[in-house]
């Protein structure tokens, strides 16, 4: 998250407000779909309270550094990518405590409040700091975000695969259950952030951005808030997650950019 803010700047924020109408469409996209995929993905796949919560937290979090990647792969609008990363991320701080507390109040009992401190604490302060980086030491920031992204590829695999070590139990009796609910819930969220800008008229390059932002989530950041709620189990979900998006993110956007090649070939032939 310090590495993110080093890449950001108070005109940056500005820029939501020039694309207020698209930036407002996705990061909804994110906090509507999304949180409400995670529901429904964890009721057709039956995930015990523990599990639902964890798939619960992935849906609610906000979009990942990884989707700027993606996005650049996918021949999209990055700028717009990371308008609506750095968007969602700082609206995380309220949202995802908010929804995670209703959405899981069948299931299982969520403190609310150590939520939301928890997420201000690994969100909001981190990229404040990085933002402050960025403003008084620019130099040193531009250094450092050449490096931050592999740095962070690697904290998130770290997390992730102690994650699945410390959980083996719980992947070996629900492993199926809980792959498939997360295969359903990304592929449901990249689905829907492409078809539904799509019929409010939006350009082949936009539907393609919000479907990455809705469809790839923070899910370290899910990882993390579970961790902070100490319920045994809630953090499997995330680590899934982080595999499965990306892999999903990875394969749509090489498909995408080979249809734009073939799209290219036929123009030149023409």
């Amino acid at each position: 998250m310090i590495g993110m803010g080093m890449t950001l700047s108070a005109e940056d924020f500005l820029g939501i407000m020039r694309k207020p109408k698209v930036v407002g469409f996705g990061v909804g996209c994110q906090f509507i779909c999304m949180p409400l995929a995670a529901l429904l993905s964890s009721k057709i796949f039956k995930l015990p309270p523990a599990l639902s919560l964890g798939l619960i937290l992935v849906g609610t979090c906000p979009g990942g550094t990884a989707s700027n990647l993606v996005t650049l792969i996918s021949n999209a609008s990055v700028p717009l990518s990371v308008l609506m990363t750095s968007c969602s991320t700082i609206l995380a701080t309220i949202l995802t405590p908010l929804l995670t507390k209703i959405l899981s109040r069948s299931s299982i009992t969520v403190n609310g409040i150590q939520l939301f401190k928890s997420t201000s604490q690994v969100v909001l302060a981190p990229i404040l700091i990085g933002m402050i980086f960025n403003k008084w030491l620019p130099t040193f920031s531009e250094k450092c975000s050449k490096y931050t992204p592999f740095l962070s590829v690697i904290l998130v695999s770290l997390i992730c695969g102690s994650v699945v070590a410390s959980n083996s139990l719980i992947l070996l009796t629900s492993g199926l259950p809980v792959i498939l609910s997360v295969i359903f819930l990304h592929s449901l969220g990249f689905s829907l952030g492409y078809y539904l800008p799509k019929k409010y008229g939006y350009d082949e390059v936009t539907r393609r951005t919000v479907s990455i932002e809705t469809g790839m989530q923070n899910s370290a950041l899910a990882v993390v808030l579970a961790g902070s709620l100490g319920v045994e189990g809630a953090m499997v979900p995330g680590a899934v997650s982080a595999t499965v998006h990306s892999c999903i993110g990875s394969a749509l956007g090489g498909i995408w950019r080979w249809r734009d090649g073939r799209e290219g070939e036929k123009e030149n032939e023409e």
